[in-house]
């Protein structure tokens, strides 16, 4: 049967007397109706049923080769507990406040120097820098006595120490791809915090002995707020917290030694505080200086002594080698002193470099001093010439005459005339040629070539013994200077 209406119901007795004629004479609208409940119906249907959760982690089940005991501080049992109670406690406050200063542990290792700068008086290091120190706020069961491990979000939640670099330039803590920030929490409460810095400090550097110099830096560590009251810095494992890469070098700089210090800081308007010093000694390469800036130097030293053998004539070839090798000994101290900052005191290398300058020109002095003896002695010569009449017919009593060579003997029998036989000029002259026609052949042959040697050794005397010394002197002076620089600097 049918239930009154007309409609087919959904359950109960009248469901086995509906049919589908029964269906077929629903409204149109209730046919609609009970289309869409049957497809939420199949739908429904089809979903796959929510498991309720337990309060236990569901992970696959591991391998036989890679199985591990579980640390039972991770595994929650009913509702879950955050394992640090961070919300619980004021982190703005310093472990045990109001009571003695905490210690604070510091170790670093080294990952590189990146660079030194003369002209800044500053160094580039990167580093891993590490605290230890124990809050029992942190603390939390461990059966297994296991500890957890972070990153830097959790830095932001709890006290970290305040440590800063003391003399610091730039710095900053590396962010590929995350912070590099560790930080390990044991159940006893101990705290490890690792980060990974690059800083940029100051370094004082004394160039006094440029470039044959050693060179001491340090890096500073300090807290900023709290004093020695609240907050102890020390080295963890003493000279041991300091550890370096084999691998560290640099191009200009042999790392002699890395060690640490430590000692009070007092600031008049906050008071005392612990500071920390990383120390490492570096000396310089001198191989680079000595290709780039000694040996040009002392071969253009060298090369300026080259005039000493030139001709004094040639005034060209020996003007031109001065004006050149001084212009190049400028170049070179322009060079490096560009590469220096401007220090108020003289470096070794300013030593040097102006000792061979002060030697290029004193070589260009020396051919002056000796130009200015030639052009004397020319002028000494064109007077001697003017006040003695020509005589024909006279060559070599005229070159003897003219030059001054002339033996003791031919001036005494030249001279040996009296007064009373003076005659006149005319007669002169012939008595002279006639006195000196009397030498016999083999006596003026001899006499011509002692004469030629005499002018060609008056003349070196005269104008060429500036260059004479020069070749001996100027050379003795210079190795001595080196011996003298070399055991004092290097």
């Amino acid at each position: 049967m049918v239930k009154p209406g007309g409609i087919c119901p959904a359950a109960g007795p009248w469901k086995a007397a509906c049919s589908i004629a029964d269906i077929h004479r629903m409204p149109y609208f209730s046919r609609l109706i009970l289309f869409l409940f049957c497809l939420v119906v199949l739908v429904e249907s089809r979903k796959p049923k929510k498991r309720r959760w337990t309060g236990q982690l569901e992970t696959s089940k591991p391998s036989h080769l890679y199985k591990k005991n579980p640390d039972m501080t991770k595994i929650r049992h009913g509702k879950p507990q955050p394992l640090l109670r961070v919300d619980d406690h004021d982190f703005t406050m310093r472990p045990a406040f109001g009571g003695p200063a905490i210690p604070v542990g510091v170790d670093v290792q080294v990952e590189s120097l990146d660079s030194i700068s003369e002209v800044d008086m500053d160094f580039t290091m990167t580093l891993y820098l590490r605290h230890y120190w124990k809050d029992e706020r942190l603390a939390f069961p461990s059966a297994s006595n296991k500890s957890m491990t972070f990153d830097g979000r959790l830095v932001k939640k709890i006290w970290v120490p305040d440590v800063f670099f003391v003399h610091s330039k730039r710095s900053f803590i590396h962010d590929t791809t995350t912070d590099n920030i560790m930080l390990r929490v044991f159940p006893d409460g101990q705290v490890l915090y690792s980060m990974r810095i690059t800083v940029t400090a100051m370094c004082n550097m004394d160039f006094s002995h440029f470039p044959l110099d050693s060179q001491t830096c340090s890096l500073e560590l300090e807290s900023y707020a709290y004093t020695d009251e609240d907050l102890m810095l020390y080295w963890k494992n003493g000279d041991e917290s300091l550890k370096t890469d084999e691998k560290i070098s640099l191009s200009q700089f042999l790392i002699q030694k890395f060690h640490t210090t430590s000692r009070l800081a007092f600031y008049s308007s906050t008071g005392w505080y612990n500071r920390l010093y990383i120390n490492f000694t570096l000396r310089r390469h001198i191989f680079f200086f000595l290709l780039q800036t000694y040996f040009p130097a002392t071969l253009m030293v060298m090369l300026s002594w080259v005039s000493f053998w030139i001709d004094r004539r040639a005034v060209p070839a020996r003007v031109s080698l001065g004006i050149t090798t001084v212009l190049t000994m400028s170049t070179i101290i322009t060079g490096v002193n560009a590469s220096m900052p401007r220090v108020s005191y003289i470096k070794a290398v300013d030593i040097y470099l102006w000792v061979s300058f002060v030697f290029v020109f004193l070589s260009v002095l020396e051919y002056a001093a000796v130009n200015y003896l030639t052009t004397v002695q020319e002028r000494k010569e064109r007077k001697l010439q003017e006040k003695f009449p020509c005589m024909c017919g006279m060559l070599h009593s005229r070159t003897m005459m003219l030059d001054g060579s002339y033996s003791e003997s031919e001036a005494n029998s030249l001279a040996g005339y009296p007064r009373s036989h003076i005659l006149p000029e005319e007669e002169r002259q012939d008595k002279i040629v006639v006195h000196l026609a009397l030498s016999n052949e083999s006596s003026s042959s001899r006499k011509k070539g002692l004469l030629k040697g005499q002018v060609g050794l008056r003349i070196f005397q005269n104008t060429h013994a500036i260059d004479k010394y020069s070749r001996l002197i100027f050379p003795a002076f210079y190795i001595f200077f080196n011996l003298i620089y070399w055991s004092v600097f290097a």
